[in-house]
């Protein structure tokens, strides 16, 4: 009788090819938006002054009256129940990292008794789930139940369609009862407000018709795809998310025949019909590929407002999760899930849009845009600069940790590549001197070199950096494929919304004292190219010489997640954010103990994940070989042969003890460390200790299984009960 492991992989092999059959791949422009309430739908079942009322409030960010919200309660209903919803949420994103929802039926028992249809004004503004319920790093108490979820009309409310069902969606913030926020998107939000009020101040050097300048984010989406067989096998893959037994595979990806290649069938119909959902929740999916490693993928969408593209993003994870399962799959977005293989990653490509349709940090063709384009290009840079630890910070999680640093993921060191393009300008830009009296425009670039005529893709890519710049876009690759971007794309924001207004600062003390403003721009930024030129580096991040020329210029290489979060409490990190109203320090703090308690709380799984597995399964299965050798050592000397017939059989087993035991051991060791960094009450220093004191076991005893299993190839015993927990690589 087969193993219930074998069976799995039988499963996984023989899938019928008919799930392409089932899936249609519809065409994108007849189905894109169909279950979003965008505002073009608005207007068909809103008043036209209600409708150009609302209009004005999105883009102004201003409050909305109840008045005004009972009439668009009432348009959102109609619609919703017209496509067959029954139940309304608020859906936001608490700070567990994945998005929470509380559904709600529309009908309502009326004074007959009789059901009616009912979505007032209050419910569309406001709920009130549980706060207590979720992280908030000390700022509810278990006790203090009440939080509050508030729309936010600037993300479009949508239909989310299941088997059991359809619930209307409605975006919200997530706010505790005295006001602190316990979510990513109100921050996110504040940090959009932030950039976009610093990034007009400047701006207006140059153009003062922009009223209005928006964060534009698209995030390529990295993935893996098992079985849901061989997923359902592997304990440490349903509970950690990655594999936590098992070595290298003779074949994995060092033929580099997977990336780009032609897509499985199989996984072929999964990807049309996730695009299929996706295009139909406004989600525009464009790109679709194989990724580097063996199963694994990427999906990627069109450029968009960095709040939806956020949401979208969020929202996109729960669609891969739910059309996996109908293809018989299981969407795996751990930063590392397989050892030995390329990782995963979401790559942030991040720019700055003016409302008259010039992306700021695209090169123009003219001197004056030109040099706008140097203002936000270096200004940037200097923020990255002045912040890379907080940066850093804002992508550290213990599975990504298992990814930055590997050798398919940029290094836990915090640099910008630009291309030698960009690069070389920016040193003559820094070189050249500029005369103190300027009469005209043709006179202030005599001597001073113009930027090119450049095009799109001005530069190279460098996969080993961590922050690139990419035409017209920086990428910031190190996020992880399972964080949620709203984190990152905060800090990025608000650390160059901070720039932009240090830097306007500089320029007007130089304009006051009489200075001509372009060449005050050019005195600021050239300062600032000298300033952080030690974050620039245009070579291989993987390379030990690069740690040791970064160590050099004074760059961070911070590779553990509890050591990069000190920087969330900086004194001058609390009061940067705090000055751009984004965090108060109550909030900063929160956060901080909540990404730790995270950090150890996921250790601690995998801790126990392993101690389970190695007692209740490895070390019994090698007892029943050691057994079984022992039997057939007796039988032969029952027979009257002679020690040399068995002497082979004495010394596997004794290999085999050893090994065994040590496992053993080491697993009683790991539990006790665990137990007495247990009793560790501040919050740090118990992250710190499953970090240095916990961690290094599981290696330990990995180390330990993979000698039992080289020990059986070597000698060509079988042992399925060893060999069913290890098969999958």
């Amino acid at each position: 009788m087969s193993s219930p492991r074998f069976k799995a992989a039988e499963l996984a092999i023989s899938r019928p090819s008919e799930d392409m059959e089932k899936v249609e791949s519809l065409k994108p422009t007849s189905i894109y938006g169909k279950n979003v309430f965008t505002i073009a739908k608005m207007k068909d079942y809103l008043s036209k002054s209600t409708y150009k009322e609302l209009i004005q409030i999105i883009g102004e960010g201003t409050k909305i009256s109840r008045e005004l919200a009972d009439q668009i309660a009432q348009a959102m209903k109609t619609w919703a129940i017209s496509n067959g919803t029954t139940h309304y949420t608020h859906w936001f994103q608490p700070l567990t990292g994945t998005t929470a929802e509380k559904h709600d039926a529309f009908f309502e028992p009326d004074e007959n008794g009789d059901a009616i249809e009912k979505f007032s004004g209050d419910s569309l503004v406001q709920q009130e789930p549980d706060a207590s319920s979720f992280p908030s790093g000390g700022i509810r108490n278990t006790f203090e139940a009440r939080g509050y979820t508030a729309w936010d009309p600037s993300s479009p409310a949508f239909i989310f369609e299941t088997a059991a069902g359809k619930t209307l969606c409605i975006p919200t913030v997530f706010v505790s009862y005295t006001g602190e926020s316990l979510d990513y998107k109100a921050p996110l939000l504040k940090a959009i407000e932030s950039i976009d009020k610093a990034a007009i101040d400047v701006v207006q050097y140059f153009d003062k018709s922009v009223t209005k300048v928006t964060a534009s984010l698209g995030i390529e989406q990295e993935y893996f795809l098992v079985d849901l067989s061989l997923f359902h096998a592997r304990p440490d893959l349903q509970f950690t998310g990655r594999t936590l037994f098992g070595h290298m595979s003779a074949k994995g990806q060092q033929l580099e025949d997977h990336y780009f290649g032609a897509i499985p069938e199989r996984v072929l119909a999964y990807m049309v019909d996730l695009e299929n959902e996706a295009l139909k929740l406004g989600i525009p999916l464009k790109t679709r590929h194989n990724e580097v490693a063996p199963s694994q993928f990427e999906c990627a969408p069109m450029f968009e407002e960095i709040n939806l593209a956020i949401d979208h993003n969020q929202l996109l994870m729960n669609l891969m999760e739910q059309v996996a399962v109908r293809h018989h799959f299981k969407v795996l977005l751990h930063e590392k899930p397989y050892s030995g293989i390329n990782g995963s990653g979401k790559h942030n490509n991040w720019s700055l849009i003016t409302n008259t349709g010039v992306n700021l940090l695209s090169p123009g063709k003219t001197p004056k845009n030109n040099l706008m384009f140097l203002t936000f290009f270096v200004n940037t840079i200097k923020a990255v600069y002045e912040h890379a630890d907080l940066l850093r910070a804002s992508i550290a999680s213990h599975s990504n940790d298992h990814r930055l640093g590997a050798n398919e993921a940029p290094p836990a060191i915090i640099s910008i590549f630009l291309g030698s393009q960009l690069d070389e300008i920016l040193e003559e830009v820094e070189s050249a001197r500029v005369a103190k009296k300027v009469k005209n425009d043709a006179n202030l670039w005599h001597g001073i070199p113009k930027i090119p005529d450049l095009k799109l893709d001005n530069t190279d890519r460098n996969r080993t950096s961590p922050f690139a710049f990419t035409g017209n876009k920086f990428e910031f690759r190190a996020v992880g494929s399972s964080a949620n971007s709203a984190l990152p794309m905060i800090v990025l924001n608000a650390i160059v919304a901070n720039q932009l207004i240090e830097f306007k600062t500089e320029v007007d003390k130089q304009i006051k004292k009489g200075t001509k403003k372009d060449l005050a721009l050019l005195n600021v930024i050239r300062r600032y190219i000298k300033e952080s030129k030690a974050i620039r580096f245009e070579g291989n991040g993987y390379s030990e010489e690069w740690a040791l020329e970064a160590e050099t210029r004074g760059l961070s290489n911070i590779k553990s997640t509890p050591k990069a979060l000190d920087v969330y409490v900086k004194e001058e990190n609390l009061v940067l954010f705090e000055k751009l109203g984004i965090y108060s320090k109550r909030e900063s703090e929160a956060r901080h103990e909540i990404l730790l308690e995270n950090f150890f709380k996921k250790l601690q799984i995998e801790a126990r994940i392993i101690g389970e597995v190695v007692t209740s399964q490895i070390a019994p299965a090698c007892f029943i070989y050691q057994n079984e050798l022992i039997q057939n050592v007796k039988g032969l000397k029952d027979l009257g042969l002679s020690k040399e017939s068995y002497s082979s059989q004495i010394n596997l087993v004794e290999r085999i003890s050893k090994h065994t035991n040590l496992i053993l051991e080491k697993a009683e060791e790991m539990r006790q460390a665990r137990k007495r960094a247990n009793t560790i009450e501040d919050t740090r220093e118990l992250a710190i200790a499953y970090d240095e004191i916990v961690k290094p076991y599981f290696d330990e005893i990995r180390y330990h299984v993979n000698k039992l299993e080289k020990i059986i190839d070597d000698n060509k015993w079988p042992l399925p009960k060893l060999r069913e927990l290890l098969f999958l690589r």
